[in-house]
């Protein structure tokens, strides 16, 4: 019996179809790509060399290497980090050393998410690398200098690819509504500011766009021979999309970090919409709240000790309620903090207090600090010449000591002249100056440092 499915085309998504043919139809990474820039030359020229091209998602790393193979007139090999392992490699190396011999011809070995390989499957491809054997290509949505060994890096290049524009998305949308060969089948009618709408929600993320794009295009209206996609259409495609957030990678690691930053830097707003942005992208709202505790700490300290007690309250509220009554009540914490007086004091103070625990000897707590709980500490003068405080004038033992002896002139902590600590500075300068007057000063530094 004759198989009814042999001569039925196989499809392919739109995003698959509209892939660049040649260099000409790439959009995007001028910065890399444009006439002049050594990557173009290189490749215009045949020169190829092994990379690794790190980006976010959809923005044609896949594309690109294809690209340079054919431009390079170059065998082209890929591997996924994700389903490969060392046999996959040794076979890929052996297709190529065969290939080289029989006719002189390059293989490219595309690596995507090579950060997934581990040190020993990286540094399976060193020798072939260094031989000539393989170009090598990587792929990687993360940090190569975190992810991928030194040895590998060293023989590469890495090129930083970034999130396509709005205006890039546009030009890629529009390929996809004219291009007779592989575009809609379908005669396809979108508004301008509809169009425009669709690029920003692919958030810099072509395949997302394009995929996107067909759906509106299956759910679009037929008038007149033609499918019109409506502002109820998109509406209703965009409902159930989630923009890009890479829990745990590049993107999440900048994210936290510009909302810190933002906070630190006292713009209420930049720290506002980089929360926004977190929550948008499906980030935990708890991590955030454990992040705006640390925030409170190291950099408003206690200029204003209230912004530690609002974001433990807002972090309380996130696990008791959840959101989005939570989530506001982080937000509350974010604007404060930001607009709070700036103090990292109390986070230099700590710090060099636990450098110096680490680094100094095991200094003895002095005799007069000891408790004496049994005679035999009595007899031993345990804490004979304590002054209690709250019986001193002012409530305060001038001239008292409570560092070990060889650190008694030791200050970590140096409050700033902002906020409540301004008041706290002052105060400890007079106390620093009772000591001073001090009949009572128990080390005098001087004289021990004279001799």
């Amino acid at each position: 019996m004759a198989d009814l499915f042999n001569d039925a085309p196989v499809y392919q998504p739109l995003a698959a179809r509209m892939r660049p043919r040649n260099l000409a139809d790439y959009i995007g990474q001028e910065h890399i790509l444009a006439p002049g820039k050594p990557l173009h030359e290189a490749v215009a020229g045949g020169h190829l060399h092994s990379m690794i091209l790190w980006g976010p998602p959809g923005v044609g790393k896949t594309t690109l290497a294809r690209l340079f193979a054919e431009q390079a007139n170059a065998r082209f090999e890929t591997l996924s980090a994700v389903l490969s392992g060392v046999k996959d490699i040794r076979a890929a190396v052996s297709v190529a050393q065969q290939e080289r011999h029989a006719s002189g011809r390059k293989t490219i070995l595309f690596v995507d998410e090579v950060h997934r390989f581990n040190k020993s499957q990286q540094d399976a491809f060193l020798p072939y690398v260094e031989d000539g054997t393989l170009i090598f290509i990587g792929a990687t949505t993360e940090n190569p200098s975190f992810e991928l060994n030194n040895a590998l890096l060293s023989r590469c290049r890495v090129y930083l690819l970034r999130s396509l524009t709005p205006e890039h998305l546009e030009q890629v949308i529009q390929q996809a509504l004219t291009d007779p060969e592989r575009g809609l089948a379908a005669s396809v009618r979108i508004d301008e500011d509809l169009l425009k709408t669709l690029a920003q929600a692919a958030d810099g993320d072509a395949r997302k766009a394009l995929n996107l794009l067909e759906i509106a295009t299956d759910l679009a209206e037929e008038r007149g021979g033609e499918r019109v996609v409506t502002e109820a259409v998109l509406k209703e495609v965009m409902a159930s999309d989630v923009r890009r957030f890479d829990k745990g990678g590049d993107v999440f690691y900048e994210q936290i970090s510009a909302l810190h930053k933002a906070v630190r830097g006292s713009s209420p707003d930049g720290a506002l919409y980089w929360f926004a942005r977190m929550v948008d992208g499906g980030c935990d709202p708890l991590y955030i709240a454990r992040r705006v505790v640390r925030m409170a700490s190291e950099d408003i300290g206690n200029a204003d000790p209230r912004g530690l007690s609002l974001a433990l309250n807002a972090w309380d509220v996130q696990e008791r309620l959840g959101s989005p009554e939570g989530e506001l009540a982080i937000a509350q914490a974010v604007l404060y903090l930001a607009s709070a007086p700036k103090s990292n004091a109390v986070y230099n103070a700590f710090n060099q207090a636990m450098a110096e625990v680490r680094q100094a000897p095991t200094y003895e707590v002095p005799v007069h600090l000891r408790n004496a709980p049994t005679k035999l500490m009595k007899s031993l003068d345990y804490g004979a010449e304590y002054r209690y405080a709250h019986n001193e004038p002012g409530g305060y033992a001038a001239g008292e000591n409570y560092l070990p002896e060889a650190l008694a002139e030791r200050q970590y902590y140096h409050p700033v002249d902002r906020g409540l600590e301004l008041k706290i500075r002052e105060k400890l300068a007079h106390l620093r100056t009772l000591d001073a007057q001090s009949p009572f000063k128990r080390y005098d530094t001087d004289h021990d440092q004279d001799g």
